[in-house]
C-alpha cells in the first residue's frame, strides 16, 4: 500500500513588502504608533505560535493601547489638580470603623458617575472625608473619567474673579463639563461666605448647570439644616440643597479626629 504523503503544517504567510509598507502607512495615518520592527516581531510569533488572526492583530495592539491608556489617565490625574492622589486600598479603615467601607469602596466603582448622581460627605473635620473624596476621585481617572477637584474657598475666588472681568458664564461651563467635580471644604471656613456676598448665587450657578447632567460630590462639615444659616438666603439654599441631594449618596462619617489623635499622620478633612 502506497503511504499517503505528510500534508505540510499550516504557518502563518508573511506580509509581502508591498502590503507590509501599506500596513505601516494604514497605522500611520490611523496615529498608531506600530513601527516597522514591531510588526515584524509580531508576524515572526504568530507564524511561530500559529497564531489566528484575532490573536495576531490583539498581540501587535494590546501594548500600543496599554501605554495610550496609561498616558491618558496621566493626564486626566494632573488635569483633576487632586491635592493628595492615595489610592483607597492605602486608607486606614481600622482607626475609625465606623466609616461605612463597603459603601464607599461602592462609590469607587464610578457607577454613580456613570448614573450621573450626586455624593454628599457629611460629618466633622478630621475624619478623613478629603482623603476619602479624593481617592474615589483617583479610581474615577483609573476609569478614564475626567475629574475636577477643587475647595469651595477657591471656587468662590475663581468665579468672583470671573464675574468682575464678565467671563462667569465661561466658567460656569467650564466646571458643568466634568463627569465628577469635587468640590470640598463646603462650609469649612464662614469667613469665605462673609467675603463674598454673591456665595450662595455662584454657588447655586455651578450646581444647577450639572443638576441631572454630571455628578458632584460635596464634601461638608455642616448639616444640611444649617445651609440656610450658612449661606444668609433661605430660598436659595433651599433650592442649592434640592439639586444637591437630588438622588444622591449620603455619607455620614462619624468619629474621633485624626489630627487629635493621630499627629503622625497627613491632616485628614
Amino acid at each position: 500500500m502506497t503511504p499517503r504523503p505528510k500534508t505540510a503544517p499550516k504557518t502563518t504567510p508573511a506580509a509581502t513588502p508591498g502590503r507590509r509598507d501599506q500596513i505601516l502607512a494604514d497605522f500611520a495615518t490611523l496615529r498608531i504608533p506600530v513601527t516597522a520592527e514591531q510588526l515584524d516581531a509580531a508576524l515572526q510569533q504568530a507564524q511561530d505560535a500559529g497564531l489566528s488572526h484575532l490573536d495576531f492583530l490583539h498581540r501587535l495592539l494590546a501594548d500600543q493601547a496599554g501605554l495610550r491608556r496609561e498616558r491618558r489617565i496621566e493626564r486626566l490625574v494632573q488635569q483633576a489638580r487632586f491635592r493628595e492622589a492615595l489610592p483607597l486600598s492605602t486608607f486606614d479603615w481600622t482607626f475609625n470603623p465606623a466609616i461605612p467601607r463597603v459603601q464607599i469602596e461602592a462609590l469607587a466603582q464610578g457607577d454613580f458617575i456613570r448614573r450621573k448622581q450626586n455624593v454628599v460627605f457629611v460629618g466633622q473635620s478630621g475624619l478623613g472625608k478629603s482623603r476619602l473624596i479624593q481617592s474615589i476621585g483617583l479610581a474615577a481617572c483609573l476609569l478614564e473619567q475626567a475629574v475636577y477637584y477643587t475647595t469651595s474657598g477657591d471656587l468662590l475666588e475663581d468665579l468672583t474673579a470671573a464675574m468682575a472681568d464678565q467671563t462667569i458664564h465661561d466658567r460656569v461651563r467650564f466646571y458643568a463639563r466634568f463627569p465628577l467635580l469635587i468640590i470640598d471644604e463646603f462650609g469649612f471656613d464662614r469667613i469665605e461666605r462673609s467675603l463674598c456676598p454673591q456665595a450662595a448665587s455662584l454657588w447655586y450657578k455651578i450646581i444647577d448647570a450639572r443638576s441631572q447632567q454630571r455628578s458632584t460630590a460635596l464634601i461638608t462639615n455642616i448639616d444640611f439644616g444649617d445651609w440656610a444659616e450658612y449661606l444668609g438666603d433661605a430660598p436659595l439654599a433651599m433650592a442649592l440643597l434640592d439639586r444637591v441631594v437630588d438622588g444622591a449618596t449620603i455619607v455620614k462619617l462619624k468619629g474621633q479626629s485624626y489630627r487629635v489623635h493621630r499627629p503622625d499622620k497627613p491632616a485628614a478633612k
